[in-house]
């Protein structure tokens, strides 16, 4: 059976919410899969959120560990890194003790699932993690927001979201599986429409994050999160795909693939969205 670690900072809703799609799909028998730890990264007391986190995990009988970064970060007064910069030593040394603290786990697939910190380059090779990202293979890198904007920039035909495997270099990991949507036809052309004659950034300026298209491709790609962080999770524990020592990406008969395509499945699940 797939046993798989799972890395939270607990920090909203969403990660309470996969955590249970997750956890009852594997009760109801749809995944043969067992959450052999959560890790969080926030201690019990720092923030309300973290708290109801904590307290699902401990609901549901899985072990817990919790050990915060900030009040480590804390102790050596050290900035936290911004994105593209390396590591300092004090977030080198965060995920020796976390490591130390997992020796009793052997995890065979680890899921960021809402976990705040960039993973560094020990932590990537000692465990296979994957991570969600809000694009298809060889889209924008970036948040969910700065994806969107760059897609309305391009004026892409589609996008899509992907699970691919943690490296140091943000969002950069190759694909794990994947599924793809057109951002065109309906109901997106009278909205592309709207915005004729328009650059983005006159977009941001009037509309922000309310504008409809912006909404409107958000909302699908929401849409799919979860049914794909569900549907990769079954791919492994049936050995459809897996991650090599090599950390490259196979199919169920060792070889390399680009990601395992798993759009018509998801749009199965998704139909009828917008």
């Amino acid at each position: 059976m797939l046993k798989i670690g799972w890395f939270s900072t607990g920090r909203d809703e969403a990660a309470r919410d996969l955590l249970t799609v997750v956890n009852n799909s594997i009760q109801q028998g749809e995944i043969e899969t067992e959450i052999a730890f959560v890790f969080c990264s926030r201690e019990t007391g720092e923030a309300s959120e973290s708290d109801l986190f904590i307290g699902l995990v401990e609901e549901y009988h899985i072990p817990i560990i919790c050990f915060s970064y900030q009040k480590f970060k804390s102790a050596r007064d050290m900035p936290s890194p911004r994105p593209g910069e390396p590591l300092p030593p004090w977030r080198i040394d965060y995920d020796s003790e976390v490591m130390k603290r997992l020796e009793q786990f052997r995890p065979d697939l680890c899921i960021l699932a809402g976990y705040m910190l960039i993973t560094g380059p020990e932590m990537c090779q000692r465990y296979n993690m994957i991570n969600l990202h809000p694009a298809m293979p060889g889209g924008p890198a970036g948040t969910w927001q700065e994806v969107i904007w760059q897609l309305m920039t391009r004026g892409a035909p589609q996008t899509g979201v992907m699970m691919h495997l943690v490296t140091p270099e943000l969002d950069m990991g190759p694909p794990v599986a994947y599924c793809t949507f057109s951002i065109r036809g309906k109901p997106f052309d009278r909205l592309w429409d709207e915005i004729s004659g328009q650059s983005v950034e006159e977009i941001k300026k009037s509309q922000g994050e309310n504008n409809r298209l912006f909404k409107l491709v958000r909302q699908h790609g929401l849409a799919r999160e979860f049914p794909l962080i569900l549907a990769t999770i079954k791919a492994f524990s049936q050995g459809k795909i897996r991650v090599t020592e090599e950390k490259r990406i196979v199919d169920s008969e060792g070889q390399p693939i680009n990601g395992y395509n798993l759009t018509d499945e998801i749009e199965k699940q998704v139909k009828g969205v917008g």
